[in-house]
């Protein structure tokens, strides 16, 4: 028989980076769930957004979701479509998928938990170790400290590396790009992230400029949801590009891989919505022959990476992991060595939060509902 949903729990924390994203992220944001079955079962999973939303992403979890799934089944496939139609009303992406992510991962805790092994083990591990590329979100760093930055990735045997680029003037992005090469040598990869700060035309200007370094990928000149300039862009551009973290459902997904408009996806597990979701967008990819990049948040997107058919490459941006941020209650359920990254095969999504520091002003809520 299987057990039914009867409590969803939440608390918010604020943590602040021990490296500054710039002046518009000082700090990322956790929503921390728990999830508690009929049973006695309990599954901890989360919701995450550096900068825009959490209060938001929160009350939907609170409001909408929690009374919505008590007295489901706790099936994570089945919930999650049955809770994006009911929230579809409010958007079909974005703050809603967020919020979602947050019952699918403590589904999938819970799930796992209670067959006695690690979310990897439940899906099927099918590699050994991933490769882990070093990336930064750097563009606020002076050419000095990006270049000390590139130094570190090299010294932890990293073999690519990924930097932003997006300055006021293209010859700055010229001169950054150029230095980061110089340090990195010829042999290892190096992508560039333009977080959506270009148009069309300054895309195809800057290509002209920084092709010539070789790069293995241009990430999200452009705003993500401008389908028709990156079906230009694609069908002219020297380098591969890719995108993905502001993309948020299979259907917008599946939208780009048609129109023949990228090279890599890179859906964040969190952003559309957790496992469930993103397995299914992998499967997409892989049946078009799309490369998959995994975006942020390597302790759940390295214990996925490590479940998929075809190796792909798992981000880590320095300091910033929620092992480096110091609010896992607990060992990482990873080990990154010589730019691999491996399970420690603990149960479920393998890691809880510590009390780490709340939000200034926001309590975290606790709603019990039961199957009455």
């Amino acid at each position: 028989m299987t057990s039914r949903i009867t409590g969803l729990s939440t608390r918010l924390i604020t943590v602040p980076l021990l490296r500054s994203w710039g002046v518009e992220a000082p700090e990322n944001h956790v929503i921390v769930t728990e999830l508690t079955t009929d049973d006695g079962g309990t599954g901890h999973g989360f919701s995450w957004t550096p900068t825009i939303g959490p209060q938001a992403v929160q009350a939907l979890l609170d409001h909408d979701i929690a009374p919505f799934i008590a007295g489901l089944e706790a099936n994570p496939e089945i919930v999650w479509d049955q809770l994006w139609k009911r929230l579809h009303e409010a958007g079909g992406g974005g703050l809603t998928t967020i919020a979602i992510a947050g019952m699918d991962l403590a589904l999938w805790d819970l799930k796992a938990r209670l067959a006695g092994t690690s979310v990897t083990g439940l899906l099927g591990q099918r590699q050994e170790s991933v490769e882990v590329y070093g990336s930064g979100v750097n563009l606020h760093y002076t050419l000095d400290e990006l270049v000390e930055q590139a130094r570190r990735w090299v010294a932890a045997g990293h073999h690519a590396v990924k930097i932003k680029v997006g300055k006021p003037e293209l010859r700055e992005d010229a001169e950054r790009v150029a230095a980061v090469r110089e340090v990195i040598g010829p042999d290892r990869l190096l992508m560039i992230d333009a977080n959506q700060r270009w148009d069309l035309a300054h895309t195809f200007r800057a290509l002209d400029v920084l092709a010539g370094y070789g790069l293995e990928w241009l990430e999200e000149p452009i705003r993500a949801d401008d389908l028709w300039a990156y079906r230009r862009l694609r069908k002219h551009s020297p380098v591969p590009i890719a995108l993905g973290e502001n993309v948020h459902t299979i259907y917008r997904f599946r939208d780009f891989i048609e129109a023949e408009a990228v090279d890599i996806i890179q859906p964040n597990i969190v952003r559309v919505g957790g496992i469930t979701p993103f397995r299914r967008i992998v499967e997409l990819a892989r049946a078009n022959s799309i490369r998959v990049a995994p975006h942020l948040l390597p302790e759940l997107s390295g214990q996925l990476a490590l479940t998929l058919a075809e190796a792909v490459s798992v981000e880590d941006v320095e300091d910033a992991s929620f092992q480096a941020l110091g609010i896992l209650d607990g060992p990482s359920p990873i080990r990154i060595r010589n730019s691999r990254l491996s399970s420690t095969g603990r149960p479920g999504l393998g890691f809880e939060f510590s009390a780490g520091r709340p939000a200034p002003t926001t309590e975290g809520h606790h709603i019990e509902y039961s199957n009455s």
